[in-house]
């Protein structure tokens, strides 16, 4: 991508109404546009980190069985009711509407219901159990106030996880599998040096589940940490019971602040129960479907990610999410140096290197390494003349802001080990 051609431009200042510095840096750096409180557009470059992100967690969840499909938005009143989970004062962030001939309809901000009542139709036996499906889809919420930037959002890309079991010791199994899964997730984003196991309350869920809670000062969560044994309790549910229940000591407890980026929730039969999802099993008997939901806030990661690793010069991207690899840089119009660069941007896409390139004319030097250092891609690649002259091209890394000299041939093999 040549940044001449880039849809999206920087910009020196965030909108007046932008408190977080994870909203502040990723408007200023061109990644999204703010439609109203608590609701972004993704820009080219905005969409590709989601996008990295989407197939890291895609790869998890298909190595864990999960199979993905897309629901609708729109959802059947009647399919709420049956759980008691249509009312406004059951679930307090519902947006609805009404079809032209007057039925009633929600705009999705969870899918449990629908995936369960679409379950009836490929689940009659013990054989065709267990199920596991997952999606990427667009959540709606009525957040009373929309706020922390990205980190929380009336719209918000999610992807949900449905497990659909025999009982409730092949459920608790899966469980674990999704955790471990889940930690592999954060690992490969960045976080999970940061991001805890925690015991917290199932809100309109379900009485209790577990987060994931990613140490961050902007986050909304309150949690009690033990860093000794990697697991933390929600301050919603602190309590004597609960750490007596978790073998937790409360010396050992670290008050903190955390942003929730996944959740995991075991239903039970109950949603089954209520939505009529039964199985025969191999004795001929009718059973009740244990159901598991597990969600991770593709869009708030961004957010959260932004607000960790991001500086006074700008965002600084993990290398598995970075929306390219290499940020070239051609500093001058001399001719020589030009030609130069274009063959540099030409052997990194040879080898199939993702390369943003700075080839705007007219734009100073200043500017340029300014606008580097906001977007935040992890190698910045300068071609000048200075650097021509030592027959090198200057290399630094975004994230420890470490300069070196290096030939192109040396460029090319510490690109390709981090490939």
């Amino acid at each position: 991508m040549r940044q001449s051609q880039l849809f999206t431009k920087t910009r020196r200042e965030a909108p007046k109404d932008e408190t977080f510095k994870n909203a502040q840096l990723l408007i200023r750096a061109g990644f999204i546009h703010k439609e109203m409180a608590g609701v972004y557009d993704y820009l080219p470059l905005g969409l590709r980190v989601i996008e990295k992100i989407k197939q890291i967690v895609r790869e998890e969840m298909d190595a864990i069985g999960g199979e993905e499909l897309l629901m609708s938005s729109l959802q059947r009143r009647e399919v709420w009711e049956k759980t008691e989970r249509w009312s406004d004062e059951a679930v307090d962030v519902w947006f609805k509407s009404k079809l032209a001939g007057g039925a009633d309809v929600g705009l999705g901000w969870s899918h449990e219901e629908p995936i369960t009542d679409m379950m009836r139709e490929h689940v009659r036996s013990y054989r065709d159990l267990p199920a596991y499906v997952y999606q990427f889809q667009n959540k709606l919420r009525n957040e009373l106030r929309a706020k922390s930037g990205m980190m929380r959002g009336r719209e918000f890309i999610m992807k949900d996880l449905y497990s659909y079991s025999l009982d409730a010791a092949s459920h608790e199994a899966f469980y674990e599998t999704v955790k471990e899964a889940y930690h592999r997730v954060f690992d490969r984003l960045g976080i999970g040096d940061v991001t805890y196991y925690t015991f917290a309350s199932g809100g309109a869920f379900t009485q209790f589940s577990h987060e994931f809670q990613t140490l961050c000062e902007a986050g909304e969560d309150t949690i009690y940490l033990d860093k000794g044994k990697g697991i933390a309790v929600n301050a919603e549910v602190y309590s004597d019971d609960i750490l007596q229940h978790l073998e937790l000591d409360k010396r050992n407890l670290e008050k903190v602040q955390a942003a929730e980026v996944g959740n995991i929730f075991g239903f039970g039969t109950k949603k089954s129960e209520e939505l009529d999802l039964y199985y025969t099993d191999a004795e001929g008997n009718r059973k009740a479907v244990v159901l598991g939901s597990y969600g991770i806030g593709i869009t708030r990661l961004i957010g959260v990610i932004a607000e960790l690793f991001g500086d006074e010069k700008g965002l600084v991207w993990p290398v598995s999410i970075a929306p390219f690899m290499v940020h070239l840089v051609v500093l001058g119009e001399d001719g020589e140096v030009r030609r130069a660069s274009d063959a540099t941007y030409d052997d990194l896409q040879q080898a199939g290197i993702e390369v943003l390139y700075d080839d705007r004319g007219g734009v100073s030097a200043g500017e340029k390494l300014s606008d580097a250092d906001l977007i935040g891609i992890p190698h910045r690649l300068v071609v000048s003349k200075k650097t021509m002259e030592a027959g090198n091209i200057e290399v630094t890394e975004r994230q420890t802001g470490e300069t070196s000299m290096l030939e192109i041939g040396q460029v090319m093999d510490m690109l390709a080990k981090e490939r």
